[in-house]
């Protein structure tokens, strides 16, 4: 009953990242734009202006950089995730390992920026979003940004200081420069209070020092080899808003980001043979569901090993899992959550049977063993505190009123269920559960998305290190 239980979890957790890695992939950026080709109606004024609160009081540089990089949004997870790996790397040699990577180049401008990144991906439902409008509203979205800086300079938030310069071009446009175009100041503030009007953006959580209407700075970002060109062609100099052309401008061309939205596929893969085994991989995205997958396989003499991931924003979805196996058997561990409830569970496989169990996060649990011979127990407890156990083709239940026979004849199994297999079960299969699945780690940390995706097994969406399953299982 319960390696039907395991098989079930992992066999769904892998048929959807399967799925998503057979589909077609296509992926660029777009840099003319065409008619409104997003899905349903277009966003209203007041959505949109919701949608770029967050960013509107960037200076202009920043915000055409975050608005192309929104259009990515798996890459913006990836980056986060890599730009944690590297966290003791800056300057020069940041930008030549950046400059390497298959990333838009807006998303490896961001990388200069990583309180603007991490928040792009702690954030990736509203990120996803963001990126959607604008490549299928960019005119509207420019407007919707221009709005919000003329209320802040009404609300007296907005000014000229020594960090940014604010100028009001002409009643509709308010531009937004660093005083030292060498020193970027990134704006921290609350988008609720900042604009003297309530704004609350979907599926968006400010950062914590974004405490108060005030805008306040960090500390300011040296960009003088990006501005001077240096290795890297994407860098800060770069970008900037077109407000008359109302689209974000890219080496002087108006920049549209990822030409997928809306309704198409992308992502990427790849594997490497030796003389020693082989490795593949790959990671993608669907827009018309909103779920981001990523996996990969890795095999030599001694056998193979795979892990996947995936998530869903929209949904609050996500599956992880791992699987290995050698000549003595196979082994593996997976998570799945959606709704606010996480299942985790395991299994083993050897000459001597087939072991498995699970944990929810709602306090169900469950404990199955095949032997070698085709003997067969398993023990397991539902939410609410009722018992199920089964052996050899016999099942009972607790309730809450003693054990009943639910087939079979009563046996010796019977008085062992009751006197505390189940409550040993539980017991084992949460502390066993506990630091299983190789994913996300805890439901409250899947509520921030890819924050908690940079914590997991393989390291964040595409990024190295990497886990398995995608291509490698097909």
């Amino acid at each position: 009953m319960i390696r039907t239980w395991a098989k079930q979890i992992l066999s769904t957790t892998l048929s959807v990242l399967l799925l998503i890695g057979t589909m077609p992939f296509k992926v660029g950026a777009q840099t003319g734009q065409s008619v409104y080709s997003g899905q349903g109606v277009p966003l209203s004024a007041e959505e949109l202006q919701q949608l770029v609160a967050p960013i509107a009081l960037y200076p202009d540089a920043l915000v055409a950089q975050t608005l192309a990089a929104a259009t990515f949004p798996d890459q913006v997870a990836a980056a986060a995730s890599w730009l944690k790996q590297y966290n003791d790397v800056t300057g020069p040699l940041l930008m030549q390992a950046v400059d390497a990577q298959p990333w838009d180049p807006s998303v490896k401008a961001l990388t200069q920026f990583p309180s603007v990144l991490g928040n792009l991906a702690t954030n990736l439902a509203w990120t996803s979003s963001l990126g959607e409008a604008y490549h299928t509203q960019s005119a509207d979205v420019m407007a919707a940004v221009q709005v919000l800086r003329a209320k802040a300079l009404a609300a007296g938030n907005l000014k000229s200081g020594s960090q940014l310069t604010v100028v009001q071009q002409s009643p509709q446009v308010i531009v937004i420069q660093p005083v030292n175009p060498q020193v970027i100041y990134v704006p921290m503030y609350n988008p609720a209070v900042v604009y003297g009007y309530p704004y609350v953006t979907p599926a968006y959580v400010a950062p914590p020092v974004a405490a108060t209407a005030v805008v306040a700075f960090g500390v300011g970002v040296a960009v003088g080899a990006m501005v001077s060109g240096g290795c890297c062609a994407w860098g800060y100099s770069s970008w900037n808003c077109g407000w008359h052309g109302t689209a974000v401008v890219y080496h002087g061309g108006a920049y549209y980001g990822n030409n997928a939205w809306h309704g198409g596929y992308y992502g990427s893969s790849g594997s490497a043979y030796g003389p020693n085994g082989s490795a593949h991989y790959s990671n993608g995205y669907n827009p018309s569901t909103g779920t981001y997958a990523r996996g990969g396989t890795v095999s030599n003499g001694y056998g193979s090993q795979s892990a996947a991931q995936a998530y869903n924003p929209r949904t609050g979805a996500y599956g992880a899992t791992e699987q290995g196996s050698n000549a003595n058997g196979s082994w593996g561990s997976s998570t799945a959550s959606k709704n606010g409830t996480t299942v985790n569970s395991q299994h083993q496989t050897n000459a001597n049977g087939t072991t498995g169990q699970m944990h929810s996060s709602n306090g169900a649990s469950a404990y199955g063993a095949t032997g070698k011979n085709g003997n067969s127990a398993a023990v397991g407890e539902s939410a609410n505190g009722d018992k199920y156990a089964a052996a050899n083709g016999k099942t009972y239940s607790n309730t809450g009123s003693g054990w009943d026979q639910k087939s079979g004849s009563p046996s010796s199994y019977n008085k062992s269920s009751s006197s505390g297999w189940g409550g040993q079960e539980k017991s084992g299969g949460s502390s066993a559960m506990s630091s299983g699945g190789g994913g996300w780690q805890s439901r409250s940390a899947s509520a921030r998305g890819s924050e908690s995706m940079g914590r997991s097994g393989g390291g964040g969406w595409g990024g190295g290190g990497g886990g398995g399953g995608g291509r490698g299982r097909r």
